[in-house]
């Protein structure tokens, strides 16, 4: 046996005729419980290695977890520490607490239960509420939830704007609430890349590579921040109140605004089929709407009082959505640069497969 860098080495061995064995490491078949007789599964990767795994152990799926919890905690942090628990992709969360549970509490976990995609109340008792995952660890494909996340995005955007020009509070709050949508599929599919990292079983049945679980991940986040510039262009309209903006300059926001949204648009067109030049078409783009950014700034420094401060509001925030869409097209570069674009049945988005065993 030969060991470097944590890796076993073991050489094949031919017995018979067409028959090739390799022996396993005596730690790793005693640490499982593992002995003659017993059944091991081989999982094959994009790369050329083999995942090894015990026929016996159990998956993922079947954990359970407890989250002790306390009834003095802060809402908003038990609602973030739910949600690293949702993310960390157990199936079964049981929510306790050391005495009877307060309304208070308990309404903190149905209000995470509701806003989630997944978990569902399966039994509460005085001291705990138990959360199942019914839905599974792969109800849908890693590359659908990222075109999903865009759309909805781009249609946030757009009304976002068009908030911003009426000065109209109900497309704002409808903008504001479809924040949570977005978000919902952002943490969703994060604790689908968890479990297929956790779990060789799950990877496999995704058919994803690392990178590209990670390329998505990438996606996901960017896509769920610029969202919630989207949310901070509708909020000017309460600052703004029924002041209204010159013209003028209303027709620059409304071109960087397209500007943005075609940016978003290109750079996951340039991720989906490796096309480097559009890639650094989109990072081209960015700088000039950083020089408009540049020219309306000039054109309000004359305006005093909210007028100013919603357009510089609307104006970062375009220019931030802007540069998060260049964020993306640099991921498409390297992401072309280290391998060729793999095709995929559902036309998605497509990073390249490569990733070397070590990696893995």
């Amino acid at each position: 046996m030969r060991t470097s860098g944590g890796f076993h080495g073991r050489r094949i061995q031919k017995t018979g005729g067409s028959t090739y064995i390799v022996s396993l490491p005596k730690n790793w078949v005693v640490a499982r419980g593992l002995g003659p007789g017993d059944v091991l599964l081989f999982t094959p990767r994009a790369d050329g290695s083999l995942t090894v795994y015990p026929a016996s152990a159990t998956p993922a799926e079947a954990q359970r977890r407890i989250v002790e919890v306390s009834n003095d905690m802060e809402e908003e942090h038990l609602f973030r520490r739910l949600i690293a628990e949702y993310i960390a992709g157990y199936p079964l969360l049981e929510v306790r607490t050391s005495g009877r549970m307060s309304a208070r509490t308990r309404e903190v976990v149905r209000n995470f239960a509701q806003r989630m995609i997944g978990p569902e109340i399966l039994e509460e008792t005085s001291e705990s509420v138990i959360l199942q995952d019914v839905v599974g660890a792969n109800p849908l494909p890693i590359p659908s939830i990222v075109r999903r996340m865009h759309q909805m995005v781009q249609a946030m955007q757009t009304d976002a704007m068009a908030a911003f020009r009426q000065r109209d509070a109900s497309i704002a709050r409808d903008v504001v609430e479809r924040d949570w949508e977005v978000d919902r599929l952002h943490w969703f599919l994060e604790k689908q890349v968890t479990s297929a990292l956790r779990d060789a079983r799950i990877l496999a049945s995704i058919d994803l590579t690392l990178p590209e679980c990670s390329t998505f991940l990438l996606a996901s986040r960017i896509l769920e921040r610029i969202a919630d510039h989207a949310v901070r262009i509708s909020e000017t309209v309460q600052i703004l109140g029924n002041e209204p903006t010159p013209e003028k300059i209303g027709q620059e926001l409304d071109r960087m605004a397209n500007r943005a949204a075609e940016c978003l648009s290109d750079a996951l067109d340039s991720l989906d089929h490796a096309d480097i030049p559009k890639a650094n078409a989109v990072i081209d783009a960015t700088r000039q709407l950083t020089r408009e950014r540049d020219h309306v700034l000039r054109e309000i420094a004359s305006k005093k009082g909210r007028l100013a401060v919603g357009i510089a509001y609307v104006l970062e925030s375009l220019e931030r959505s802007a540069y998060y869409a260049t964020d993306l097209a640099e991921i498409a570069i390297n992401r072309a640069v280290e391998a060729p674009a793999r095709a995929t049945d559902v036309g998605e988005i497509a990073a390249p497969a490569a990733a070397t065993a070590a990696a893995r």
